[in-house]
């Protein structure tokens, strides 16, 4: 058999896999819609489930290589997350989600290596990487189930937020600290900061340039595709510039995903092209989390597990117990810097939510071969991913319940709608105003239904009222709706200024800071 023909069935074998890992990953998503049994499990972590169910039969699908999470699942999911997160939320909650992020990292890293080195045995090298690996959150299920319940807004900039830096906090403690137990690296404090601090600047440099770059760029012309095009190319090409060159690809991606959604889309699109671009990368995230959950599951070794089932369980008391310190102590100094109050109840859906996912996994299994232990670091990741994945994951549902953060997000659908059905209709009336146009329709039937679009808008206008009588909050959304249209129309328009050559200089809305939310609001 010659070389080619080998290549040839090798490429086609992959392919077949990766068609079988897709068609499960979608068919298991598209029925965690369809089914209301599946509706109250949230669609990742039941991939996880079906996972588990192939390794148990051991029907495994694909090798889950680290490189292909790292390089190719990684920059989209880090992008997505925080193309759709809020600047103006971000600043206000920044000195939180930084003390989670950093100083709970260390918290996490340290607490689970003592313990996994005194009681389980383990070298202390060995122990500080798996605490590393296991700094990572992960929570893409609890976000999802938060926008679905409609918790709260503060709630959920805090996990997501904490989650985006963190994962960058957490790989560069990873890759800083797998050079000691390989002996090409000795802990120091000052070498380990420096290099901390050069992994983390190079990659919020180069995260800037090119962020700050392209959203100028789009400014000068209006191709929706082509933007849609350069914000998948910048996710990716961050990533690996950012590591060629000694920097944290993570926080790179996270720099651009930050400015292009909240700068970027501004200045440089018009509101049909942003909604293509955002409804784009939902569909990216979708994708990608369908069949990285699913290989999650799919990749466990039962036998394997069960060897290190004592280890496994000494770092899930650690990892639970070090983020309860974590988020409760450093939630206490932040609301005491602040006077911006993080409750006990939130701080306590802040503690359970921290699932363990994609990113530990990547970490784990990129653990050169030369480090003794490496399966025992693979295996007592994995065990903790699916502990927090099936307990936590599986119970955040009923813990917000219990706590009483369920949102209104059910009355704000309701409410969008009604305003939906009203511009509509406002727009239907409008039309039926003009009688000349239908010179040919009964006079009788052509007033009848007009009349009958004039009391549907009356009955509408109606409800409207009384939902906001008995939910004043939504007003804010009211208002928030009303700013976001006033930075669209001026950003369009020095866009429109820019591609007609009466501009040359690239220009902010001043409106993004100037518009402040009136207290009597």
């Amino acid at each position: 058999m010659s070389l080619e023909s080998t290549a040839n069935e090798a490429i086609a074998r992959n392919l077949e896999q990766f068609l079988l890992v897709l068609s499960i990953s979608l068919s298991v998503a598209t029925l965690s819609r369809t089914i209301a049994l599946f509706r109250k499990i949230p669609y990742t972590l039941l991939l996880v489930i079906v996972g588990l169910g192939l390794a148990f039969v051991d029907v495994r699908l694909i090798d889950l290589s680290p490189e292909l999470i790292l390089e190719i699942f990684l920059p989209p999911l880090l992008f997505e997350a925080a193309w759709n997160i809020p600047w103006r939320e971000l600043k206000q909650n920044w000195l939180p989600i930084a003390l989670f992020a950093i100083i709970g990292v260390i918290i996490s890293v340290l607490g689970v290596a003592y313990p996994l080195h005194l009681f389980a045995g383990a070298p202390f090298s060995i122990a500080l990487l798996l605490g590393a690996a296991l700094a990572a959150t992960d929570p893409v299920s609890v976000i999802a189930l938060f926008k679905e319940l409609g918790a709260s807004r503060k709630l959920t900039i805090l996990m997501e937020g904490e989650s985006l830096f963190n994962d960058g906090v957490a790989v560069v403690a990873f890759v800083i600290l797998v050079g000691i137990p390989l002996g090409t690296d000795t802990f120091s404090v000052p070498v380990t900061v420096a290099r901390f601090c050069s992994f983390v600047g190079i990659g919020v440099g180069i995260g800037c340039v090119i962020g700050f770059g392209i959203s100028y760029l789009t400014q000068r012309f209006d191709l929706p595709f082509v933007e849609q095009s350069l914000t998948l190319v910048s996710a990716y090409g961050t990533y690996l510039v950012t590591e060629q060159l000694g920097g944290s690809g993570v926080i790179g991606v996270v720099i651009v995903g930050i400015i292009l959604g909240n700068l970027g889309s501004r200045i440089g699109m018009n509101p049909r092209t942003r909604l293509i671009v955002t409804e784009f990368w939902e569909f990216i995230a979708f994708f990608v989390n369908s069949i990285i959950f699913l290989l999650i599951g799919d990749q466990t070794r039962f036998d394997s597990l069960g060897a290190h089932s004592f280890a496994i369980a000494i770092a899930i008391s650690a990892v639970v117990i070090s983020r309860l310190v974590s988020i409760f102590g450093l939630g206490a100094i932040g609301n005491a810097l602040t006077g911006k109050i993080i409750t006990a109840s939130e701080r306590t859906v802040l503690w359970w939510g921290g699932l363990r996912g994609s990113v530990s996994i990547a970490l784990a299994l990129s653990v050169p071969n030369a480090i003794p232990y490496r399966q025992e670091i693979i295996d007592v990741v994995f065990g903790v991913v699916l502990f927090t994945l099936l307990v936590q994951g599986l119970s955040i549902q009923w813990l917000l319940k219990v706590l009483n953060l369920i949102g209104d997000q059910p009355v704000r659908a309701e409410y969008s709608a009604l305003i939906a059905r009203q511009i509509a209709l406002t727009r239907v009336a409008n039309y039926l105003q003009q009688p000349d146009r239908f010179p040919d329709i009964d006079p009788e039937f052509h007033r009848y239904k007009r009349t009958l679009v004039e009391g549907q808008l009356q009955s509408i206008g109606e409800q409207i009222r009384t939902i906001l009588q008995e939910y004043p909050r939504l007003k804010e959304m009211v208002t928030e709706q009303f700013q976001e249209t006033l930075i669209d129309i001026e950003a369009d328009t020095y866009a429109e200024l820019i591609r007609s050559g009466r501009l040359s200089e690239n220009l902010a809305p001043v409106l993004i800071e100037a518009i402040e939310v009136p207290e009597e609001i």
